[in-house]
């Protein structure tokens, strides 16, 4: 059933136009992830297909009762306490006793004081307290805009999954890529006042993206190498990324078979010994207090040339003072911290200083530095502006006039450019886009020199570093193999049987962890054969679809003013596609056997 539609809607602010008579629709169990350029039109987007914001022209039509969880950017919060904002009329017996409400406030506010006022809360608190209210009602369609801003890792890994488990309609915002693979079946890209639309999750979208630049070379040929090279690490990275988009596996590989690994981490630790030497930082009995509490308890660690290392850990359990004690702007309250003497550290904190508002980027950046070298490359500053997505006349706008994602991506930028060999980085990606994402990790992935990553954006995260360690809240510095993986794993047993509801009633009983589900039979030797072969049918008829597409294309090229023949031509590959889809899915259902 059809839930909400779009009809030639345009919409625009001053002279930026931000949809043009876009015309789209919402149907039940649709999973929309949106992407774009800050600034692009998300959000209006949002706003206008939950009705809270009228196009200039056009049509937004609902289903008749159609029920709209919406969760904006910013929220007005009223004076109240956190249960009547939460729960409202609720009684206690009530929101105690449903299973989705105990759900919702263990996932997001577990250990809350449920009569602490509004007022007193952070504002990540208050964007939590804002989520929970949304997800504990029932919707036809629930549309969020940027949802996983202030979550730690573990709360995205748990809202990823209670989405999984409902029912309604989903739109969502969120330059969290891994979020969008875990949650979303199909992609809307906004640009340039378009709405392009893919099927799948973001690892589909950035596969179906490379080949239709590929196939209409409209491209340039920078972007279609970052596009190919992210694709390359979706399909070599963790195993955390390999979702189950609807395309055929053979044709990712032959489009990423030319290109190399991210990174030639060999080359890089060279260089990176030739630039640091032997010591980076060094930190021995390193202990760190926050009032009565021990963050940090005598640690003996090393930071080597060319190490790339994740940070994860509790909220409260030190990263970032960690990262400001190896930066050197905080004095450790035991033990010591020692800088190589070659060290060029810059660090890149969560509060960036204001620039002066009447400055413009190009100014700011050449403050710094005209030219930079990364890698084997030079770049000018006007060049690494263009990187950083201000285009033309953008490198020239009043700094004061820029939006909070773009200022962020001028004071990183002006990090950069500084050349250090040492980058400590706490939550860089707050307020990116996914594309200005994309080039800085290109831009990282040549950069020779040590790194410390603190981001609870958890594909960034595996995509830049090459180890994890974690801060479990008991004072200890913990290598992790597994990466977040493990680190989620060491958490929920931690947890299991003692995560607590925020409630009044603390003899409430706790619901222990869910039993283990049962392992699939494995198949026989026989029906392993069967599998195989039925693989290998569908394998065979899919390389004759192929051939057969690659020839009908070229008869189109050869008959474009013929339009009688182009009509029976696009007939009979619109039904090799349609045929083509079915195996595809059959396909990935038996490889899938033989995987279990």
């Amino acid at each position: 059933m059809n839930l909400v539609n779009l009809q030639d809607v345009s919409l625009a602010y001053g002279p930026l136009v931000l949809l043009d008579s876009v015309s789209l629709g919402i149907d039940e169990g649709d999973r929309i992830g949106v992407v774009g350029r800050n600034g692009g039109g998300k959000s209006t987007l949002m706003a206008v297909l939950a009705g809270r914001t009228a196009p200039d022209s056009g049509r937004v039509v609902h289903n008749r009762g159609l029920r709209i969880g919406f969760l904006a950017q910013r929220d007005a919060f009223p004076d109240s306490s956190v249960a009547a904002f939460v729960l409202g009329e609720r009684a206690e017996h009530e929101w105690a006793g449903d299973a989705r409400v105990r759900d919702v406030l263990r996932g997001l506010l577990s250990g809350w004081d449920l009569d602490a006022p509004m007022s007193t809360l952070s504002g990540g608190e208050r964007r939590r307290a804002a989520l929970a209210r949304l997800l504990i009602d029932g919707h036809d369609l629930i549309v969020l805009d940027e949802p996983t801003n202030h979550l730690d890792i573990e709360a995205i890994a748990w809202l990823a999954e209670h989405l999984r488990r409902r029912r309604e309609a989903l739109a969502v915002v969120t330059h969290d890529r891994w979020f969008l693979d875990a949650v979303t079946n199909r992609t809307w890209e906004v640009v340039d006042g378009r709405v392009e639309r893919y099927e799948g999750g973001y690892a589909a979208y950035v596969l179906a993206k490379a080949e239709r630049s590929r196939l209409a070379a409209a491209a340039e040929e920078r972007r279609q190498n970052l596009m190919r090279k992210e694709l390359a690490w979706l399909r070599r990275g963790p195993p955390a990324r390999t979702s189950k988009p609807k395309f055929r596996i053979d044709a990712a590989n032959s489009l990423i078979a030319d290109v190399p690994p991210v990174r030639d981490t060999v080359e890089l630790v060279r260089f990176a010994s030739s630039r640091l030497g032997k010591t980076v930082i060094d930190t021995t009995d390193l202990t760190l207090e926050a009032g009565d509490t021990t963050l940090i308890d005598r640690l003996t660690w090393q930071l080597g040339p060319g190490d790339r290392i994740g940070l994860v850990g509790v909220n409260g359990s030190g990263k970032t003072t960690l990262l400001r004690a190896l930066a050197g702007e905080r004095e450790p309250d035991g033990g010591r911290v020692r800088h190589g003497k070659t060290v060029n550290l810059a660090h890149l904190s969560q509060n960036l200083a204001e620039l002066a508002p009447d400055s413009r980027p190009l100014q700011a950046v050449e403050e710094v530095r005209r030219h930079v070298t990364i890698g084997d490359r030079e770049f000018t500053a006007s060049q690494m502006l263009e990187r950083f997505g201000f285009r033309g006349e953008r490198q020239w706008t009043p700094i004061g006039e820029l939006s909070g994602g773009e200022r962020r991506r001028l004071q990183l930028l002006r990090l950069l450019m500084n050349e250090p060999n040492v980058l400590l980085l706490d939550e860089p990606t707050n307020d990116l886009d996914i594309e200005t994402l994309t080039e800085l990790e290109d831009l990282l992935d040549g950069w020779p020199g040590s790194l410390v990553l603190v981001s609870h954006d958890r594909y960034f995260l595996e995509r830049i570093t090459d180890r994890v360690l974690a801060l479990m809240g008991d004072g200890r510095l913990l290598f992790l193999p597994g990466g977040v993986d493990e680190y989620l794993s060491r958490r929920a047993e931690a947890e299991a049987g003692t995560a607590a509801v925020p409630s009044r009633r603390p003899d409430e009983p706790q619901a222990g962890p869910a039993a283990p589900a049962a392992a699939a039979p494995a198949l026989s030797a026989g029906e392993r054969r069967a599998v195989q072969k039925e693989v290998q049918r569908v394998e065979r008829r899919l390389d004759r679809i192929a051939a057969r597409e690659a020839e009908l294309h070229e008869q189109m090229a050869r008959a474009a003013e013929d339009y009688v023949r182009l009509a029976e031509l696009d007939g009979e590959l619109k039904t090799l596609e349609a045929e083509k889809a079915e195996l595809e899915e059959i396909w990935l259902t038996e490889a899938e056997k033989l995987n279990e």
